[in-house]
């Protein structure tokens, strides 16, 4: 905790009395920082993580969209508040990681629970702000633009055609009864890429990761966190996360009164839903070939791929 401590005060200014580890996700570990002052949340992405790269890579393009989301929309008070470095920088970097302050958000995590109604009509409201924006605001959003390009395809195929004696035992007789499937899930996806690129859907702003551990309750408002995967792109890359939900139906006639004309695209939700499947097993794929992991961390990442891996059907 000292190397956060001295980061935190040579490049924020804080000179923190705590910091104490949270519950992270997939892409990064957590920290609540505190001072004689205030409370912080802080991201640390480390650079040794092979997922660390895809978090990472456009914060320097997607926070200047969510600053001015927090400061101009809708949104604010509903989504993370960052907190720049004393250089006016979005982040961090170290040679070992990469860090992003925010604001500490006093609430929890929906986590397991089911939305109530109410916080479904939250959701959409949140939601349906955010699409109300494409890339005509005053922020360079090209960057963030969705191409329907899947490099990962590729790189999973070459992974499970010649990493494959990289893997051990357990987790290669837990992928071998779904390789069809795999195959027919990439060559689905390419075809609905291509047909994507030539129908040139209608593109908004989309967070792209919505779900229960990425809301959070605060005074029972909700807030959406987690914005590295920010996109410009059919509003699909949200709705596939709520079209199976049981209150979609609620969710949408609040949807729509932003959005009166909306009509799912079946292509994109299909695209979307499909991508998602396989870019979440490829993610624990790539953990296990990668990534150092002890035994606690490799056998929960084993659960975590068996459970991607019922999902093909």
């Amino acid at each position: 905790m000292d190397e956060i401590k001295i980061i935190l005060r040579e490049q924020y200014g804080i000179d923190c009395k705590n910091v104490s580890p949270q519950q992270g996700g997939w892409s990064a570990l957590a920290y609540k920082v505190l001072d004689d002052r205030f409370t912080y949340f802080l991201k640390v992405y480390e650079k040794n993580r092979a997922s660390t790269s895809k978090w990472t890579a456009l914060i320097d393009t997607y926070m200047p969209v969510t600053v001015w989301l927090q400061q101009n929309s809708g949104l604010k008070g509903k989504i993370p508040v960052l907190l720049f470095t004393t250089n006016g920088d979005y982040k961090y970097e170290s040679k070992d990681a990469i860090y992003l302050l925010f604001q500490y958000i006093d609430g929890e995590t929906i986590g397991n629970r089911e939305l109530s109604r109410e916080q479904v009509c939250q959701l959409a409201e949140i939601v349906a702000e955010l699409h109300w924006y494409g890339g005509e605001i005053p922020v360079q959003t090209e960057g963030l633009r969705e191409v329907f390009e899947v490099p990962f395809l590729q790189e999973l195929r070459n992974a499970l055609d010649h990493d494959w004696n990289k893997l051990s035992t357990d987790v290669v007789k837990m992928i071998e009864p779904k390789m069809e499937r795999i195959k027919s899930l990439s060559d689905s996806i390419r075809r609905l890429s291509a047909r994507l690129k030539n129908s040139h859907p209608k593109l908004a702003l989309c967070h792209t990761d919505i779900h229960n551990w990425n809301l959070m309750l605060a005074e029972e408002k909700l807030i959406l966190i987690d914005w590295e995967g920010l996109t410009v792109a059919p509003v699909e890359a949200d709705l596939m996360f709520l079209v199976d939900h049981p209150h979609f139906d609620t969710f949408l006639s609040v949807y729509r009164k932003r959005h009166k004309d909306y009509s799912l695209n079946p292509d994109a939700l299909q695209f979307y839903q499909e991508k998602r499947k396989l870019e979440d097993m490829w993610e624990f794929v790539q953990q296990l070939l990668f990534d150092e992991q002890d035994a606690g961390e490799r056998a929960a990442t084993i659960s975590l791929l068996a459970k991607e891996l019922k999902t093909l059907v």
